[in-house]
């Protein structure tokens, strides 16, 4: 079928491929450009809460809340002073309509990034149509929203064309370290891949947008690669021949149209360190789940070498290269793993090996020649998306060999093992990425950052100089803080029994109302939550248990773990610090109690939690992903346990080496690292318990350290909701009995 320029393509009409792949336009929005700033001036249009109120009196049997209103008057504000803002939001505050209603006041797009897919899918497909219909009669108009991924989202056209020829050697047998449990790919599975392509070439005539979240069911990594393109290996719309198809260039003229775009943090890290040229251009950037960030940029500032990867570079650019350039390369690829197989797994101290050093030197030299023995593309180049794919991957193949060469302070280098694939690496990130953020997250827009984990300790310094922001001179505490502080100090009254006077009807105050200034061009509020903690549910601390030791469970936790269950007769989501403990916690429930058990591991994770939510009497086990995004309101989870204090183990790199910079500086590291992410931490796993107004129970803590440590236990206290707190185990079991004859 003949290519047709998109400039001469009628609008509207269907975009047809050479290959005769499909894909549509979204047809142009009424107000566009200066049409659509004309109709957005600030004085033609109501405020953020004329358009909150219209979103909550929308929702079934909704009513304003405090937290709110005031968050959503706070970021109004911080748009018109130029201010960033962070806010404490807590469980059940209503935040993402928080900041979507004043976002539609500001002109042009506002960006949203989040974390979690969860969140952004609870976002495109629920929050923003609900936001968009209730808006609707108020703006005189319908707001538009998109959503932006990474490239290799989206269904690669070229790469698709293609797929039956590339990479030949990749797509029948794959080096043993390439799938779990080795050995080289057979052809039934060749067989398997072929299939998929051509389901996802089928796909390819029907979809509107090539998004790979839209195609159901799913395909395998593998395969999704052969027909993906990274941002990296991209030549660009211009001299691509599917450029005017293009999936991925289509989202992002959707994203510059709309009035919200929902990315995520790993995109958006991606768009900082690149100049910030992905995301479109905006005023108001939306970061939720804030305390994600930093390490999703520090992820995406990583690097990482890999024999596979470098064998796989060396035969992808060996049609372009000399024979003995190619095999410099190969030899290089073999040194490295020679050297990985020598070096034991963890952090680099004293600079590489010699036969790493060796093998990142050859690499260097290596990859130099073959970009040079490549050169460059030109316009008449027969292929030029494959000679684009060779040198971007030798490109940085040789950046991150530089990188490890210079053994920069700034830069930590550890060895990488996984024994149960046969893995190997040799990985570089920075130190800290706050630098990185203070040049490139704030400049020219107002930031807000949000979560329900920002005010570590009640005060929100640890998490604002992690962002990049300068820290303000000390504050009083956050309200969140000095509810629980005023909790702590009160008489020891079970939930549901008469509490004192002076508690009031929320528990936990929902904040000033106002936001502090911290000085800095920045300022805080915590907005407290809508729950009544103190009157749902219980912290209880086994103070009585000797402090942990080695890894797994030890036989008086497990005891203990076994009498909180059983009382409660199930409805237990237990959160483990290591696979083993939470095997070990899982074979001693099963020996003597007869409650259905699941375990993280044995089934897809959506289908256990959704197991978990449907059989009251279950137990759910699992490691660290269960300690956020698992949301289970209702009677099915009326038990947290916590087996022990999640601080960062001691053979996390980052982590180590974070700590160890402090302590060369003559403070703490493990008050100023280890104890900030085991606060974190702490905070998202509590935050299972009371996820509605109607939830009752209690997280148990195992750990005694959180009542003993006298000088970390009442930060990490502080950093969590103001639950009514004891140590007294015949309280608790008391109140589990009571809950299970409810």
């Amino acid at each position: 079928m003949p290519h047709r320029d998109a400039a001469t393509r009628p609008i509207g009409t269907a975009r047809v491929s050479p290959a005769g792949y499909r894909a549509t336009v979204t047809p142009p929005r009424a107000a566009t450009g200066s049409a659509r700033a004309k109709a957005r001036r600030r004085g033609d249009r109501p405020g953020g809460a004329d358009l909150l109120a219209a979103a909550v009196g929308a929702v079934p049997g909704g009513a304003a809340r405090p937290g709110q209103q005031q968050m959503a008057t706070a970021i109004e504000e911080c748009v018109a002073s130029g201010d960033h803002l962070l806010v404490q939001a807590g469980t059940g505050t209503g935040k993402s309509l928080a900041y979507l209603a004043p976002a539609l006041t500001v002109d042009g797009p506002v960006v949203v990034s989040t974390a979690t897919l969860a969140l952004q899918s609870q976002l495109v497909e629920h929050d923003l149509p609900r936001l968009a219909d209730a808006v609707e009669p108020v703006l005189g108009r319908r707001p538009t929203f998109a959503v932006l991924k990474g490239r290799h989202h989206y269904l690669c056209l070229a790469r698709l064309e293609n797929s039956n020829e590339d990479e030949p050697e990749d797509t029948l047998f794959d080096a043993p370290t390439e799938r779990p449990g080795g050995g080289a790919k057979w052809l039934g599975e060749a067989g398997r891949l072929g299939k998929q392509i051509q389901r996802l070439r089928d796909w390819a005539m029907e979809t509107d947008t090539g998004d790979r979240d839209e195609l159901d069911p799913g395909v395998d990594d593998q395969s999704w690669r052969l027909v993906s393109m990274p941002a990296r290996e991209c030549v660009g719309a211009s001299r691509c021949p599917y450029g005017a198809e293009c999936f991925a260039e289509a989202s992002r003229a959707r994203a510059r149209e709309a009035d919200i775009v929902v990315t995520n943090h790993s995109l958006l890290a991606v768009d900082m360190l690149a100049g910030r040229h992905i995301v479109p251009p905006h005023k108001l950037l939306v970061v939720d789940e804030a305390h994600e960030l930093a390490d999703r940029v520090s992820s995406a500032a990583q690097a990482e070498l890999t024999p596979e990867l470098i064998d796989r570079s060396a035969r992808r650019a060996r049609p372009l290269l000399r024979p003995e350039t190619a095999e410099a390369l190969t030899a290089s690829g073999d040194a490295l793993a020679v050297g990985l197989a020598e070096a034991p797994a963890g952090r680099i101290t004293d600079g590489l090996p010699d036969p790493l050093r060796n093998a990142c030197t050859l690499l260097d030299a290596a990859t130099r020649a073959a970009l040079d023995g490549i050169g460059d593309i030109k316009a008449d180049d027969p292929d030029p998306v494959r000679k684009q794919q060779a040198k971007s991957v030798l490109d940085e193949l040789s950046t991150t060999a530089q990188r490890l060469l210079d053994e920069a302070e700034h830069d930590v280098a550890w060895v990488e093992r996984n024994d149960n694939t046969g893995r190997r690496a040799l990985v570089v990130a920075p130190l800290s990425v706050a630098g990185t953020l203070a040049t490139h997250l704030y400049d020219e827009r107002t930031v807000v950052a949000t979560s329900a984990t920002l005010a570590l300790g009640g005060r929100f310094d640890t998490v604002a100089r992690a962002l990049g922001l300068d820290a303000p001179p000390p504050t009083p505490p956050t309200p969140a803080a000095a509810a629980l502080a005023d909790t702590t100090r009160r008489p020891r009254t079970a939930p549901g029994d008469a509490a004192p006077a002076e508690t009031g009807s929320g528990g936990a105050p929902v904040g000033s109302g106002a936001a502090t200034d911290s000085g800095s061009g920045w300022r805080s509020l915590d907005v407290g939550s809508p729950f009544d903690y103190p009157r749902q549910g219980i912290l209880y601390v086994a103070a009585h248990l000797p402090r942990p030791g080695v890894s797994g469970l030890p036989d008086a936790a497990g005891e203990e773990l076994l009498s909180l269950v059983t009382a409660l007769g199930g409805r237990t989501l237990g959160l483990f610090s290591s696979r083993r403990a939470a095997q070990q916690a899982a074979e001693l429930l099963r020996a003597r109690t007869d409650l259905p058990v699941l375990l993280q591991g044995e089934e897809t994770l959506p289908l256990l939690v959704r197991r978990f939510r449907e059989e009251r009497s279950s137990c759910l086990f699992g490691v660290m992903s269960l300690w956020q995004g698992v949301d289970v309101p209702g009677d099915s989870c009326q038990l947290v346990v916590i087996d022990r204090l999640p601080f960062p183990r001691p053979d996390e790199p980052l982590a180590a080496a974070r700590a160890a910079a402090v302590d060369a500086q003559g403070g703490s590291g493990f008050a100023a690292v280890s104890v900030p992410i085991a606060a974190v931490r702490l905070a998202q796993g509590v935050g299972r318990l009371i996820r509605a107004n109607g939830d009752r129970g209690v997280v148990a803590v195992l750990d005694s350290r959180l009542e003993t440590a006298r000088g970390y236990g009442p930060f990490l206290r502080r950093s969590l909701p103001p639950f009514w707190y004891t140590t007294r185990r015949e309280v608790v079991q008391g109140a589990l009995t009571r809950l299970a004859a409810d």
